[in-house]
Formats: structure tokens, sequence, C-alpha cells
């Protein structure tokens, strides 16, 4: 039995559209029009699609809950770095503030050049820092 012909009026960018689309070898206007109608008759069609952004949306969404517990610890270390540095760092003598202000900007521009050397280099240090925790 051959197949029913009809007839339809599309809008002029639609149609454009369709028309683009068939360009490819193989593909006809008949078959993506039949194939959009078969999927607004039986929306199940459309679940795989569906069902896979789903998947990479709670992949997403479990990768940014684990950045956001590792920013979570890295706070909470630097913060109790800080406060037992603070409260165990005995105040310095006049005399020797300004070789100590030296000596701290001389260590804290090497912590700088080790962090950014890190961050560029050799991987993660983020995932090494949680295997120990």
């Amino acid at each position: 039995m051959p197949k029913p012909r009809i007839n339809l009026r599309l809008a002029v960018d639609v149609y454009a559209r369709l028309d683009e689309a068939t360009q490819r070898p193989g593909v006809t206007k008949a078959a993506i029009i039949e194939q959009a109608l078969r999927e607004y008759f039986n929306p199940e069609l459309r679940t795989g699609l569906e069902d896979r952004i789903l998947s990479r949306l709670h992949a997403f969404d479990m990768r940014q809950g684990e950045i956001e517990r590792d920013i979570s610890v890295t706070l909470e270390l630097l913060g109790q770095f800080v406060l037992y540095w603070l409260v165990r760092t005995e105040p310095l003598p006049e005399g020797e503030r300004d070789t100590a202000l030296a000596l701290g900007q001389r260590r804290f521009d090497y912590f700088i050049d080790q962090v950014a050397r890190k961050v560029r280099g050799n991987g993660s240090t983020i995932e090494r820092v949680q295997d120990r925790i």
C-alpha cells in the first residue's frame, strides 16, 4: 500500500531550514517531517535525549559539589593555619622588624613562585591533599 500524500504550507523560515537540512545525501523532506510527526505523537521517542541530558546534568552537579567541598576544605585549612600562626607567633622586637619584613617578603615571593609552578605544572595538588585527608 503506498503512503498517503499530503500538502502542507510552511513558514518561509521553516521551509528554508528544511530545505537546507535536505542538502545532505540520503536525507529527504518527507523523512524529516515523518520523524518529527512520530516524535510529536509519541513523546517516549524523545526520552532518550532527555535521559542523556539529565545524566550529564547530574554528573555536572556531582562535580560541582566536589569542587565546592574542595574549596571549603581549602578555606578551612587556610583559616586554621592563620589562626594557629597568629596565636603562636610572638611579636618581634622593634630592632628586628625591618630585617624580618625583608626576610618575610623574600619567603612570600618564593612561596608564590612555588604555588604558581604547581598550578601551571604537574597536576592537581588538591587531589594529593584530598588523598591525605
